[in-house]
């Protein structure tokens, strides 16, 4: 697909939209090329009010790939890509700020929050760490390159110039980028051994959230070493939690909190037999993987809203972090050759799991 010849606007990139007929092959190039552009949209968007159509001649600057406004009566270039911004509703802001890490001419590394997005995607879409920080910084070029689920926190990596984006992004895509995660989870039965490598192979059903490990060849692979317990020291008989010590560097963003308790009801507060402190380090990188991998091994990152059950969660409920950070990255720069290594600012908090 051809570069937008439409700046991002309000941070939010142009949408792209691709004419049926044309000598290539997609997906509508077997369909009949309508005679205008009005009789396209009037297809593509039949639910739509004319008026709505019509604004994204005008409103949305609607233009072909080579930046050339259209109207309502021209003919449709088949195959061609069109260009055009749709109208985004306002969000409720996702009230956690973004961290900067590092930056230089190339790149940005930023410490994502919980809660908060990477990218735009379905809900969020001015909600999301792109778009913030587009607008924020006044990159409009910015794009983030790797992924990172809206419910974990840490490391992000982004490219400011689209002349030196593809070398970043060929080696996250050819597994040259090594990724290091914390996660707190319940302390393992003395029976697990450490280090472990899980290898299963991952699939996601069409429709569902959930993740799961199904029988044939392995396609995601995480190591995983246990770092330390927070067991009979942090926990006394009820579950209160008592005089455990921090584990990371200090939160920053999130501001001081007092120590917090867990109830001693079974269903309520950390596992009975203490929790843990575990690295992680995904060799692929597959939707979910160490939670999944976490969940397959009897240890379930705490926090976490979809595994074991899916609790159907509410993107705002900001109640009980998934104890899951993104840590550590570290690559060969391809432009000097000199090694990069990131260290995230953000820690994990036990007592930020709330009962529920």
């Amino acid at each position: 697909m051809p570069r937008s010849p439409l700046p991002p606007r309000e941070g939010i990139s142009a949408t792209a939209l691709r004419a049926p007929g044309g000598k290539a092959t997609h997906a509508k190039n077997h369909l009949p090329v309508p005679d205008s552009i009005g009789d396209w949209l009037e297809t593509e968007f039949p639910e739509a009010a004319p008026e709505s159509r019509q604004a994204l001649l005008t409103d949305g600057d609607m233009c072909d790939e080579a930046g050339r406004p259209v109207t309502w009566d021209d003919p449709v270039i088949p195959g061609g890509f069109y260009f055009f911004h749709r109208p985004v509703p306002a969000e409720e802001r996702i009230p956690f700020d973004v961290g900067i890490v590092f930056e230089d001419e190339d790149l940005i590394v930023v410490d994502k929050p919980h809660f908060l997005a990477s990218t735009p995607n379905g809900r969020f879409v001015r909600e999301c760490v792109v778009t913030r920080l587009r607008v924020d910084l006044d990159q409009p070029d910015l794009v983030a390159i790797h992924r990172l689920d809206r419910i974990t926190a840490g490391l992000l990596v982004l490219s400011k110039r689209p002349e030196t984006r593809g070398r970043y992004q060929r080696l996250f895509q050819d597994r040259r980028v090594h990724k290091t995660y914390r996660a707190l989870a319940p302390a393992p039965p003395p029976e697990l051994e450490f280090p472990i490598v899980r290898e299963s192979r991952l699939v996601k059903p069409v429709g569902g959230r959930q993740v799961l490990e199904v029988a044939g060849e392995s396609n995601a692979v995480s190591r995983i070493r246990l770092v330390r317990t927070i067991g009979a020291q942090g926990l006394s008989p009820s579950g209160t939690r008592v005089d455990t010590d921090a584990v990371g560097p200090p939160r920053r963003g999130g501001g001081d909190h007092a120590p917090s308790e867990w109830a001693g009801d079974e269903d309520e507060g950390p596992p009975r037999g203490g929790i843990a402190e575990y690295e992680l380090a995904p060799v692929t990188g597959k939707t979910h993987q160490l939670r999944v991998h976490m969940n397959g091994l009897g240890l379930p990152i705490l926090g976490d809203p979809v595994y074991p059950v899916d609790l159907g969660p509410d993107p705002y409920d900001f109640t009980s972090p998934l104890q899951l950070l993104a840590a550590e990255i570290a690559f060969d720069d391809p432009l000097t050759g000199c090694p990069r290594h990131f260290s995230s600012h953000l820690s994990l908090d036990p007592g930020a799991v709330a009962a529920s």
